[in-house]
């Protein structure tokens, strides 16, 4: 099992749509996790700098975060993110930018720490949704997190056994993530958590949950959902997360997950019934990984 990360993000917006007027601005700090998560910047200078130096604006204190990193500029009612030549990029939208008009809901990664960009004359209201939606929502990989997840077991397993309708569960997770890390980088492996999720997003349907269940380890709830046809949903993400490389700044990276598939249709504990799914995917990464198990 994985350790319980309480990451959340927000839904990207693209950037080509038009930008507010407006003077009011902030940048909330939605990932990583830890003691600033939701912290709010308000944008009261016409100029702002992000970096680790203790004389930036905003300081960030991570390793992948330069010195002078990136700064935020105010021309008149519009807002700009200028990257400053930083090591690791500055993005917009997951875009990098040397420079980039920002608009509200943008959201701005500085190494790996991302911020939402919020303005218009309602932002006390943008801004308290915004924290709601970091209690439900994994802050890199737009999933939901795992107290999301096992509040919708709690519902789901208790409505399936009184309807007597199957409930099936996938677990799974990025085979060799550790080796992606220490070859190519954290900022590497975040991209890849984040692309990965994306390829799985395009096979879920509204009524599923999907979830991270902590670092690189994932959740899929099928509710009315047959062992049969849960089976061949995993075989198609892991075809689907399987079928092209992960690219990143010029590295093209295999990519491959294992699944555990558990179904009941009985009353069961969210633990008891996350176990059957997660020994199930421990059994396909011991017989070689790339694989389903259920």
């Amino acid at each position: 099992m994985t350790d319980d990360w309480k990451t959340r993000v927000t839904q990207i917006r693209p950037v080509e749509k038009a930008a507010v007027n407006s003077e009011q601005a902030v940048l909330v700090l939605i990932y990583p996790p830890g003691s600033e998560l939701g912290k709010r910047y308000e944008l009261g200078r016409d100029e702002v700098t992000i970096g680790r130096g203790a004389d930036c604006t905003i300081q960030v204190d991570r390793d992948s975060v330069s010195r002078k990193h990136a700064k935020v500029i105010r021309s008149g009612s519009s807002w700009q993110v200028c990257d400053l030549g930083s090591t690791n990029g500055s993005y917009v939208n997951d875009a990098q930018i040397t420079q980039c008009s920002l608009r509200d809901g943008d959201l701005v990664k500085i190494g790996n720490a991302i911020f939402k960009f919020l303005v218009g004359g309602n932002i006390e209201s943008s801004y308290h949704e915004e924290i709601y939606r970091m209690t439900i929502i994994d802050g890199l990989t737009q999933a939901f997190n795992k107290r999301y997840f096992i509040e919708n077991l709690e519902k789901e397993i208790p409505r399936c056994t009184r309807h007597q309708r199957p409930l099936s569960l996938l677990m799974f997770d990025i085979d060799h993530f550790k080796k992606i890390n220490d070859e190519h980088g954290h900022l590497t492996g975040d991209c890849v958590l984040r692309e990965m999720a994306r390829r799985v997003r395009t096979r879920v349907r509204k009524e599923e949950v999907f979830a991270r269940y902590g670092g690189e380890e994932f959740a899929l709830v099928l509710p009315e959902t047959e062992k049969e046809h849960a089976m061949k949903v995993a075989e198609d993400l892991r075809r689907i997360v399987n079928a092209e490389t992960f690219d990143f700044e010029g590295d093209h990276i295999p990519v491959s997950i294992s699944l555990g598939v558990a179904t009941t249709s009985n009353e069961l504990a969210p633990d008891a019934f996350i176990k059957i799914a997660d020994d199930n995917l421990y059994k396909a990464k011991r017989n070689g990984r790339n694989r389903v198990v259920g």
